[in-house]
């Protein structure tokens, strides 16, 4: 590779808005056992991405891509007496030809480990393969789906696209899915013939069409099924909703799962949601109104987050868990990006599925519906929505209201950095003064309010906007990815 080619595909590299499963970032050397890891994770995750090699760049931050330079200088790195790059070698089974690129780019040091792509089988470090899921670095046996495809080599195909029940009649279309429904939502006209339904319904890859047969894709069942019971292996992504008794699963109340597809039965999944949500009452003058504990804007979208990011391949459903102090979204899958991106970031690995909800009207437009569930939550003074991944899928907890004492050091501080974030993609600066509004604190108690701002500088997730100014009246704060 030419000096000018080199730069160039280094350019191209660090234009990625963050780090995805085949280019990953770092700063200095740590150890050479975690770039054996990297190397395995890399090498596959170029597999299952299609890209002919994976790459491990040094002398860039993985939080914003800032170039800083390196002082790691792999090519004559010794470990354990023996040249790094032939270690790494001897430990990478199959052997691949992976090649170690060092250059200055504007006056800073880069070392660049260029892999190539795992081919019919995965690439193992000492006896273990690693995969990347987003930017996280993984055991390859944890995702059999995965490691099957590089076995196979197989392109990694959407879920959508696959066929949910074939060869059948048009007659059978419209029989399992609700047509109407589709045109209502999408605002149109019902068309006056079955041709005209059918077409637009293959337009959308909703449907196939074979000759004079049809097949329903996973799509069509998924989102528009009159019953997901009709179609083998979606029923098991119906959604549940379980209601409890108390703050536990000691006693449920109630356990319903819904069968119609997920926009066909949206607005009533939602309304039901919303109407097992505890209330509160209110007395104005003659006028007794009941006022949801939870802001419904929040539910919704925390509803259509749940079903458009889960990972169809993992086993189970999204499931909506109400108690009388919380709600808890889960669905199956790790995310993408790591949930405390989850507020300036968006990536869906369903983004068909996504896009049409966002056409159909049920969720928002791409990478905002997020900022709604956290300004409502801050509208109902209610603590910070809490994003948490478990072993293999993702949930969302969203808490009834509690008074700043009885949050936790942790509450606290999760909601400064989530109010930070929305400010600032809001175009905004958090100050002492918007984070007392947030709280409801008093202007005499501004040092509460500060205290709270420290904590979460000292936990590193915010930083002072300008950090030459001494003027703590005046300070302003932004994200620590910014």
């Amino acid at each position: 590779m030419t000096d000018k080619e080199l730069i160039s595909l280094f350019e191209k590299l660090i234009r990625q808005s963050k780090e995805s499963e085949w280019v990953e970032y770092k700063l200095n050397y740590h150890s050479a056992e975690e770039i054996g890891e990297r190397l395995s994770a890399l090498s596959n995750g170029a597999c299952l991405e299609r890209q002919p090699y994976g790459y491990l760049i040094f002398g860039v931050r993985n939080d914003n891509q800032t170039i800083e330079g390196t002082t790691f200088k792999p090519k004559n790195f010794k470990y354990k007496k023996e040249d790094l790059e032939h270690w790494l070698a001897q430990r990478l089974n199959p052997r691949i030809d992976f090649r170690i690129y060092e250059f200055e780019y504007e006056g800073k040091y880069i070392a660049m480990f260029e892999i190539p792509a795992a081919h019919n089988q995965p690439v193992d470090f000492m006896h273990n393969a690693y995969i990347r899921v987003a930017s996280i670095t993984r055991k390859l046996n944890e995702f059999p789906e995965k490691e099957r495809k590089i076995w196979k080599n197989e392109p990694e195909k959407p879920f959508e696209k696959e066929i949910a029940l074939q060869n059948i009649s048009a007659a059978d279309v419209i029989k399992l899915l609700d047509t109407q429904s589709y045109f209502d939502l999408m605002q149109q006209h019902y068309p006056t013939n079955r041709d005209g339904v059918l077409e637009k319904l293959v337009s959308e890859k909703l449907v196939i069409e074979a000759g004079a047969k049809y097949s329903i894709t996973n799509l069509g069942a998924l989102l528009f099924a009159k019953n997901l019971n009709d179609f083998t292996g979606l029923s098991r992504k119906a959604v549940r909703v379980i209601v409890y008794k108390g703050k536990n699963k000691l006693e449920t109340i109630k356990d319903i799962t819904e069968t119609k597809g997920y926009a066909l039965g949206f607005e009533g999944l939602v309304n039901y949601i919303n109407d097992q949500l505890p209330q509160n009452e209110e007395i104005s003058k003659a006028l007794r109104q009941s006022m949801k504990m939870f802001p419904e804007k929040g539910v919704r979208e925390l509803v259509a987050n749940a079903l458009i990011h889960q990972d169809f391949r993992e086993k189970g459903s999204p499931v909506i868990e109400i108690y009388s102090d919380r709600i808890e979204f889960s669905n199956p899958g790790l995310p993408m990006i790591t949930p405390i991106r989850f507020i300036d970031d968006y990536q869906s690995r369903n983004e068909t599925l996504a896009n049409l909800m966002r056409r159909l009207g049920i969720c928002e437009e791409k990478g905002s519906g997020i900022d709604k569930v956290i300004s409502s939550c801050e509208a109902y003074q209610l603590p910070a929505p809490d994003f948490q991944t478990q072993e293999k899928h993702t949930k969302v907890i969203m808490y009834a209201h509690q008074a700043l004492n009885q949050m936790d050091k942790q509450d606290k501080i999760r909601a400064c950095y989530q109010h930070c974030c929305l400010k600032y993609v809001s175009n905004e600066k958090m100050t002492n003064q918007t984070l007392r509004e947030r709280f409801k604190i008093n202007e005499r108690n501004a040092a509460i309010a500060s205290r709270i701002i420290n904590d979460t500088k000292d936990a590193n997730l915010i930083k002072d906007e300008d950090p030459n100014n001494k003027s703590f009246k005046y300070s302003k704060y932004i994200p620590f990815w910014a």
